[in-house]
Order: structure tokens, then C-alpha cells, then sequence
């Protein structure tokens, strides 16, 4: 819009011309906002609000005569309340760069007010403390033309070849030297047992893997010794079960063709035998049934013939009788006595043939009495035997 005018943000407008500003100033104040301006009858100018800097260069004499160049940086800015605008405004408007050169003389006037009142140890020691008296001293009339300080930086302090910062260092320095030696001395005996533990470890290392790796390597030999010997240990095995069964299978062939020997030849003799045992106790038992028979018929027929021989065995006893002297004594009774002893001793004749005759076997049949010859013979004439084990008896045979 024609004759409305906004400042920057960083800049102040004056207006000039019209009525007064406040405290008489000869303009007014616009910040942070527009204005319509009447052209022709107002007239505006802008003054930056904005940081400027100022470098101070100065020789100053210290409190001990020791000449030092020291170097700092003035950091300031026109306030931003409206009288410190107007004191400014007043000040530098035509030519604002005045306001560093005016503020570099100002600080370079306190400093040297400020280091003449200081020793070279406490200006050395102390920057921020000499910073702060200056700035202190300072704010008066910064305030006075319009002006803050936000900051100042002391930069450098040069004794130039007088060597008294350089000699009052030397202590320190050689403490510094002195434990940066020791520092020195010590990073290198802890990088030397770095390096030690480090080898250490490293062969430590080096140990534990040659370790495994013949480890590795034994059981891979094993790995492959168990591979190379699988082959023949499965054949030997095989050949073992081969064996083993036809082992099993003689056995069985030799059990089978042992049941068939038994089958075909041991059981049939055992038969045979046992059939030859049972026709032989049959056999004896015929022969024993036979013998008995033929003993009780020969006992039988000896019986009868010593009965059919006991009267001649009588007379015979009293044929030899006869011609004997025998005196009788009792007459008729004493006869009968003799005649009755013959008779007795007869029968026990048959008596005695027939216990010899129980105390024999029966298979031989019929034995002849030993004693009697008289009997010897006697089957012949008797009768004869038929073979049949009958006999038949004589004509002249008594029954």
C-alpha cells in the first residue's frame, strides 16, 4: 500500500517529522509492526537491531610492568527497549558503523584500566574474571549511547620476547612434561603388558587350536579307519553268519540223519532185540513150563515104578535072608518082626530115592538113583517110552 511502511524483524523504524516521540526524541519508534507514513511530510529511517562484533587489539602494562598483547572480541547490540533505540538512533543512524569502532575504543579503555590493576599470573589464570570487570565497567556507558554487550572473549595473551608467560609455564611444564613422561612410561608398560597378554592369549589361542584341530584330525583318522575297516568287519560278519547258519544247518542235517539211523536202523534192532528177548523168556518159560512137566511126570513115573519095584526090592532083602543063620528067637512073632523090618526099610529106600530126586533140576529128566544098580535097566524091561511122553507098560507090568 503507498506509504505504509514495516520494518524487519531485526531493524527499528524511525519517523521522523510530525509530532515527537517519547521523551522529546525527534522521531517515533516502530518495531515489530507497520505504520501508514504520509509521504512527503514524514520521512523513515531504519536502524538494525541485529548482533555486530568488535575486535579489541591492545598493548596493556600489568600491574608488574610486563607489557602484554592481549586480543578480544566484543559481541553487542542496540537494546531492544525504546530508549536504548533512541540513544542509538541519535548516536549512529547516519553511520552505523561507528557503533563498532566506538565500542572497540570503550573496551580497549577498561582493559587497559582492568590489566593495569592485575598481575600476568592472574591474567593468565583469571581470563574470565578480567572478562567479567571488563564488561562490568563497560555496561555504564554502553547503556549511556544505546548499546548491550552480550558477550566478551579474551583471545590472546602475548608477552611478546620478553619469555615471562614462558618462564612462569616452565615449572608446569615440566610437571606436565614429568607426568606426561609418567603417563608416557606407563601407557607404554601397560601397552608392553598389553602386548604380552595379548601374546599370551594369542598362544594360548594358538595352543587351544592346535589342540582341537588334532582332535579334529584324530577323530577324522578314526572316522576313517572305522570307514575303511566297515567294509571288511561287515564281510567277516556276513562270512560269520554264513558260517553260523551253515553250522546250524549241519547240526540240523546231523540231528535229521541221526533221527533217520535211529528210525531206520537202531529201532529196529531194538525191536528185533527186544522181540529175540521175548521169544527167549517165552522160550524159557516153555522150556521151564516142560521141564517142570517132564520132572513131575518123571516123579510120577519113578513113584510107580519104585511102588511096582518095592515088592521085589522085599524079596530081594529077604532072598539074602535065606541063606543066612538067623536064630528066631520068638517064633511066629519074631517072623513077622523081620518081615515088617524088610517092608520098612523098603519104603524107606523109597523114601530117600525121592528127596534126591526133589533136590535135582528138572531139565535133564528122569536121573537114575545112584546106589541102585538093581534098578538100572529096569525101563527097559519094564516098557518102553513112546516118544510122546506117554509110556506103555510091559505084559508082565503091575498097575
Amino acid at each position: 500500500m503507498f506509504g505504509y511502511r514495516v520494518p524487519a524483524p531485526d531493524e527499528a523504524m524511525l519517523i521522523s517529522g510530525g509530532r515527537r516521540g517519547l521523551g522529546g526524541a525527534p522521531f517515533r519508534v516502530v518495531t515489530g509492526h507497520g505504520k501508514f507514513v504520509l509521504p512527503v511530510f514524514r520521512k523513515t529511517r531504519f536502524l538494525t537491531l541485529s548482533m555486530c562484533e568488535a575486535e579489541v587489539t591492545e598493548t596493556c602494562v600489568t600491574r608488574q610492568g610486563i607489557s602484554l598483547h592481549v586480543r578480544a572480541v566484543i559481541a553487542f547490540k542496540v537494546g531492544n527497549d525504546t530508549e536504548s533505540i533512541i540513544n542509538a538512533g541519535q548516536r549512529f543512524l547516519s553511520d552505523q558503523e561507528q557503533m563498532s569502532v566506538l565500542t572497540g575504543r570503550i573496551f580497549a579503555g577498561h582493559l587497559r584500566s582492568i590489566i593495569g590493576s592485575m598481575t600476568v599470573e592472574e591474567i593468565v589464570t583469571e581470563r574470565q574474571k578480567l572478562a567479567a570487570e571488563v564488561l562490568d565497567t563497560s555496561k555504564i556507558e554502553m547503556a549511556k549511547i544505546g548499546l548491550i554487550v552480550d558477550s566478551l572473549q579474551i583471545q590472546s595473551i602475548d608477552d611478546g620476547d620478553t619469555g615471562y608467560i614462558e618462564a612462569m609455564s616452565a615449572p608446569h611444564k615440566a610437571a606436565i612434561q614429568r607426568q606426561a613422561q609418567i603417563a608416557q612410561a606407563q601407557a607404554t608398560q601397560a601397552s608392553v603388558e598389553a602386548e604380552q597378554v595379548a601374546a599370551r592369549n594369542q598362544a594360548e589361542y594358538a595352543r587351544q587350536t592346535a589342540i582341537v584341530r588334532a582332535e579334529y584330525s584324530a577323530e577324522v583318522d578314526r572316522a576313517q579307519a572305522q570307514a575303511a575297516q566297515a567294509g571288511p568287519l561287515a564281510q567277516a560278519h556276513a562270512q560269520q553268519e554264513v558260517l553260523a547258519a551253515q553250522t546250524e544247518l549241519a547240526q540240523r542235517a546231523a540231528k535229521l540223519r541221526q533221527q533217520q539211523l535211529v528210525a531206520e536202523i537202531v529201532k529196529p534192532a531194538e525191536a528185533e532185540a527186544e522181540r529175540i528177548r521175548v521169544l527167549a523168556i517165552a522160550e524159557a518159560e516153555r522150556m521151564k513150563i516142560q521141564a517142570a512137566a517132564a520132572a513131575s511126570y518123571d516123579r510120577v513115573a519113578l513113584d510107580r515104578m519104585l511102588i511096582d519095584q518095592l515088592p521085589l526090592i522085599v524079596k530081594e532083602a529077604a532072598g539074602g535072608l535065606a541063606g543066612a543063620n538067623v536064630n528066631v528067637l520068638n517064633g511066629a512073632d519074631g517072623l513077622g518082626e523081620i518081615a515088617a523090618g524088610l517092608v520098612a526099610q523098603g519104603l524107606t529106600i523109597l523114601d530117600s530115592v525121592r528127596q534126591n530126586l526133589n533136590g535135582q533140576n528138572a531139565d535133564g529128566g528122569a536121573e537114575k538113583v545112584k546106589g541102585l544098580p538093581e534098578l538100572q535097566g529096569y525101563s527097559g524091561t519094564s516098557g518102553k517110552d513112546t516118544g510122546e511122553g506117554e509110556r506103555e507098560d510091559g505084559p508082565g507090568d503091575a498097575r
